[in-house]
This record gives C-alpha cells, sequence and structure tokens, in this order.
C-alpha cells in the first residue's frame, strides 16, 4: 500500500511539473546582468541589486550604481 502511495505522489509530480520543472525553485541569486537598450545599447556587469514585479514581466537591475527598469524580454540575469 505504501508504494502505491509514492508512486501516486512521484507521477502526480511528474504530471503538474511536465518533467522539466522544479516543483519549488529558491535559486534566485543572481550577480551579473545583459541589458539591451531601446537603441540597441547593451550594458553588462555585475549587479548591485535586482528586483521583479509580481504583476508584471519589468525587473529593476542596479548595475554600477546605476537602476535600469527593463523588460525580462532584454535582461539575463546570471550567476557567474
Amino acid at each position: 500500500m505504501k508504494i502505491k502511495s509514492i508512486l501516486s505522489i512521484i507521477a502526480l509530480t511528474v504530471l503538474l511539473t511536465g518533467c522539466n520543472k522544479q516543483v519549488v525553485d529558491f535559486n534566485y541569486t543572481f550577480n551579473y546582468a545583459i541589458i539591451q537598450l531601446p537603441n540597441g545599447e547593451i550594458v553588462q556587469g555585475y549587479v548591485e541589486s535586482w528586483t521583479d514585479y509580481e504583476d508584471g514581466e519589468q525587473l529593476q537591475v542596479k548595475i554600477d550604481g546605476v537602476t535600469y527598469l527593463c523588460s525580462s524580454y532584454n535582461c539575463v540575469l546570471m550567476h557567474k
């Protein structure tokens, strides 16, 4: 009976996650960003701070004392 319960939980987890997503992801440590500005310029550097917004896809990223508000489509955050 325990094996059936464990297999059911595993099957449910696989169905809910689509096999390539984590159920809970706490990896939000980014220290480097590449941002494309509207004029085509690329800004990159080590991140002093960053924030995302619940109600949209915007990111606020601070690099070298300058704060950028950008679309997540134009920004790559990474851990170097």
